[in-house]
Formats: structure tokens, sequence, C-alpha cells
């Protein structure tokens, strides 16, 4: 499909998009993953473990997942104290 009628084809928004892209190759745009080392008592590993499994996840998304919604919270507060 030439990139004209794709353009087309979503700005009527009639047709769902997603079977004429590959997701295989995405990639968020200007996001750059790093490396990092936590250590975490046995005791703490357990406990996600649990909880990761709880909700059929690995435990570095649910670490993922918890540090992120932590920080829009914290991003949000701050916003409020400087309103």
């Amino acid at each position: 499909m030439e990139p004209e009628e794709f353009d087309k084809k979503f700005d009527d928004g009639e047709e769902d998009m997603i079977d004429y892209l590959d997701l295989s190759t995405a990639r968020r745009i200007n996001q750059i993953t790093k490396r990092i080392n936590v250590d975490f008592p046995g005791a703490i590993v357990d406990e996600l473990d649990v909880e990761a499994r709880r909700i059929g996840v690995t435990r570095q998304s649910l670490i993922k997942v918890w540090i992120h919604e932590r920080l829009q919270a914290e991003t949000r507060k701050q916003d409020r104290a400087h309103q």
C-alpha cells in the first residue's frame, strides 16, 4: 500500500489500521533502555515473585510498572504543590 493510501485510510478513521502494520519492528521513539542492577533482600524478592505470579507478569515487569506508577504519583503531587 502506498503511503498516501495508508494516510487516507487512517485519516478517514473507518478502518482498523493495525493489520497494515508490522509490529515486530515497532519501537518507541526516544525510549532507550538502560540496564541497572538493584539488590533486594531475599524476602522482598519472594514477595515480588508471589505478586508477579498472582497477576501473571514477570518480576521485572512488575517492578517497572510499580516504579513508573510511583514516579507518576510523585510528579502529580509536586504539580499540585506548585499550583
